[in-house]
């Protein structure tokens, strides 16, 4: 299938702006989840966002690194944030990381995230990691596919007892859920 350019969504948040946590106990982004990531993105160019978080302790897999599967979850993150952009919820359809170097505790990831194409209710996504800062060592790179869905896949999914706490069921009918504003 044949993927169409990406189109920034008229009132995605401009290139510079901080994005907020889309839900304060996601352990990619909430500042309410004990040793997440706590992952802070800005909105980039075209369809794309920046982002970056501190490898800790916590997050450490081998004595001194991080674990694989919590740099997927970084990207995993960071490539559904760049949706953001297009103003469409979406879930995580596939992820393929690939590993270039160790990150070490105590590293600053910084990872470039971006949609590369939309065919139907998919979305093509890509990213690059880099240790220490925007110009340093690739460390990883992943490619993403996400899937268009309704905000119903969440309140018909989801916690209820939370949805209700964030008002998704009424933003549902008003049409009006906001992700990562």
């Amino acid at each position: 299938m044949e993927t169409e350019p990406p189109v920034r969504h008229p009132d995605a948040p401009a290139p510079g702006t901080k994005l907020g946590q889309h839900y304060s106990r996601c352990f990619g982004c909430g500042d309410e989840q004990p040793g997440g990531l706590r992952l802070s993105a800005t909105a980039g160019e075209g369809v794309s966002l920046v982002a970056e978080f501190e490898v800790t302790e916590a997050h450490e897999g081998a004595p001194g690194l991080a674990h694989g599967g919590l740099l997927a979850c970084a990207f995993d993150e960071a490539l559904g944030g760049a949706n953001a952009m297009l103003r469409l919820p979406a879930v995580t359809g596939h992820l393929q990381t690939d590993f270039r170097r160790p990150v070490p505790v105590g590293t600053r990831l910084h990872i470039t995230a971006q949609v590369d194409g939309v065919a139907g209710r998919k979305i093509y996504s890509s990213a690059a990691g880099r240790l220490n800062g925007p110009d340093g060592q690739l460390a990883l790179h992943a490619r993403a596919l996400f899937v268009i869905v309704d905000v119903s896949h969440f309140t018909t999914h989801g916690n209820r007892e939370q949805i209700a706490k964030l008002s998704w069921d009424q933003a549902a009918r008003d049409e009006q859920l906001d992700f990562n504003p």
